[in-house]
């Protein structure tokens, strides 16, 4: 199995960018599709991105897209999402994923592993 360590959560000004990084442990990070979820307080879990395990083929959620950009660094066994022009609707905690299978997911139930999350708080 995979663990998953995210960084670089923080507090910005609307507007304003953060970057963060989750950090994989374990087996092979090469061997997983990777994704970001958020989950806002009172609100369920949500897809953000999705990175194919190549880094070839991506997807985003309509309410991020051209704002924010998913990576990673299959040698660093790492994952990142840049994130610009924030806004205040996208304060949450900030989860990375791993997935086993091969396509792209949406869907919180299509991941296997879990990071512990990192807090997003964009103030206006």
């Amino acid at each position: 199995q995979v663990q998953l360590g995210e960084s670089g959560g923080g507090s910005v000004q609307a507007g304003g960018s953060l970057r963060l990084s989750c950090a994989a442990s374990g087996r092979t990070f090469s061997w997983y599709a990777m994704g970001w979820f958020r989950q806002a307080p009172g609100k369920e879990r949500e897809f953000v991105a999705a990175i194919s395990r190549s880094g070839s083929t991506t997807h985003y959620a309509d309410s991020v897209k051209g704002r924010f950009t998913i990576s990673r660094d299959n040698a660093k066994n790492t994952l990142y999402l840049e994130m610009n022009s924030l806004k205040p609707e996208d304060t949450a905690v900030y989860y990375c994923a791993a997935r086993t299978q091969i396509i792209l997911s949406d869907q919180v139930d299509g991941y296997d592993y879990w990071g512990q999350g990192t807090q997003v708080t964009v103030s206006s």
